[in-house]
C-alpha cells in the first residue's frame, strides 16, 4: 500500500503520483504473473523460485538496513544467507512428490529444523564476535528479520504448491485482492480522507482510506472468484466475501507495521529500487501478513 504520500512526494499532485505508482505496480506484477502462467511447468517453477529468492534477499537487505539506521545491531550477512537458504530448502522439499502429489509435511519439517539450527547459528556467531557487546540485541533483530521477511514470504510457496489444488490461482488471487485493496485505500483516502487512523505511525492513512481498502478488496475478491469459477478449490460467494474482508484488513495492518519500522528508522521508503514506490519492503508490506492468512484459510477452511 502506498504510504505517507504527503511526506514522500512534496508538491507533486497526488493524482499524478498515484498513477505513476499504479503503472509501476501493474508492470511489475504483470511480469510475475506472466511467468507463473507461462504454461510451461519448468519455466513457471524456475521463474517462481527466482522471484522468491530475489524478493527474500532484497527484502532482508532493506530490513537489516532499517535496523542499522535505527542505531541497532544485527548479523546482516548471516540473516540474508539464512533467508535465502530457508526459501531454497522449502522450494526443494515442496518439489519432492509421492505418486505425483507434493508432500508439504517434508517442507514443514525442514522449516522447523532450519529455524532451530539458525537460532543456534546466531549464538555461535555471537561467540565468535570480538567487537559486538550487544549479543542479545543482534540475535533478536537478525532472527526477527528472518521471520518477518523470509518466513512470512515462505507461505507463498506453500500456497503455490498446495496439494490437489491449482495453487498458482490462489497466489494470483490473494496478490490481486491485496493490491487492489491498496489501490482502494489510496484512491478513497486521497479523495475523501479526513479522519486519521494512527497519525503517529502514518500521518497520511485515514479511516476513509481503510473503508476504500475494504470495499475494493472485497469487490475484487468476489469478482475474481466468479470469473475463475472452478479454478479456486472450495471457493464460493460466502468465502470470497469473508476472504475479501480479511485480506483487506490484514493488508492495511501489514502496511502500518512497515510504516512503524520506517518511522523509527527515520526514513520515508525502505529503499529506492522502484520509482514512485520505494523498495522491496514497500512493495511487499501488505502481502507479508496476507500470505500466511491465505494459506491457513486454504488449508483449514477451503480444503479442510
Amino acid at each position: 500500500m502506498p504510504s505517507d504520500s504527503n511526506q514522500k512526494d512534496g508538491a507533486k499532485p497526488k493524482s499524478a503520483v498515484f498513477l505513476r505508482r499504479l503503472v509501476v505496480s501493474v508492470v511489475l506484477w504483470a511480469l510475475v504473473v506472466g511467468g507463473l502462467f507461462s504454461g510451461n511447468a519448468l519455466l513457471s517453477d524456475s521463474v517462481f523460485f527466482i522471484i522468491m529468492v530475489l524478493l527474500t534477499g532484497a527484502g532482508l537487505w532493506e530490513f537489516y538496513d532499517l535496523v542499522r539506521r535505527r542505531g541497532l545491531v544485527c548479523f546482516k550477512a548471516l540473516g540474508i544467507a539464512g533467508g535465502i537458504l530457508l526459501i531454497s530448502g522449502t522450494f526443494l522439499y515442496l518439489h519432492q512428490k509421492s505418486d505425483g502429489i507434493p508432500q508439504p509435511a517434508l517442507a514443514n519439517d525442514f522449516e522447523c529444523s532450519f529455524l532451530i539450527v539458525f537460532v543456534l547459528g546466531l549464538c555461535v556467531r555471537q561467540f565468535l564476535s570480538r567487537s559486538n557487546p550487544d549479543g542479545l540485541l543482534a540475535i533478536s533483530t537478525t532472527l526477527f528479520g528472518l521471520m518477518y521477511v523470509a518466513w512470512l514470504l515462505n507461505f507463498i510457496q506453500k500456497i503455490n504448491f498446495f496439494p490437489e489444488v491449482e495453487g498458482v490461482y490462489y497466489v494470483f488471487y490473494f496478490i490481486l485482492v491485496t493490491k487492489l485493496s491498496d489501490s482502494g485505500a489510496q484512491v478513497i483516502g486521497t479523495l475523501f480522507g479526513r479522519h486519521k487512523m494512527i497519525p503517529r505511525v502514518s500521518p497520511s492513512k485515514t479511516w476513509e482510506g481503510f473503508g476504500g481498502a475494504m470495499l475494493f478488496g472485497t469487490v475484487s475478491s468476489v469478482v475474481f472468484a466468479w470469473l475463475v469459477d472452478g479454478r479456486l478449490a472450495g471457493m464460493n460467494l460466502t468465502h470470497s466475501i469473508i476472504l475479501g474482508i480479511l485480506l483487506s484488513a490484514a493488508a492495511v495492518l501489514g502496511d502500518l507495521i512497515e510504516s512503524l519500522f520506517k518511522r523509527e528508522a527515520g526514513v520515508k521508503d525502505s529503499g529506492r529500487l522502484f520509482p514512485e514506490i520505494g523498495g522491496i519492503l514497500d512493495l511487499l508490506d501488505s502481502l507479508l501478513f496476507n500470505a500466511p492468512l491465505m494459506y491457513l484459510y486454504l488449508r483449514y477452511i477451503l480444503t479442510g
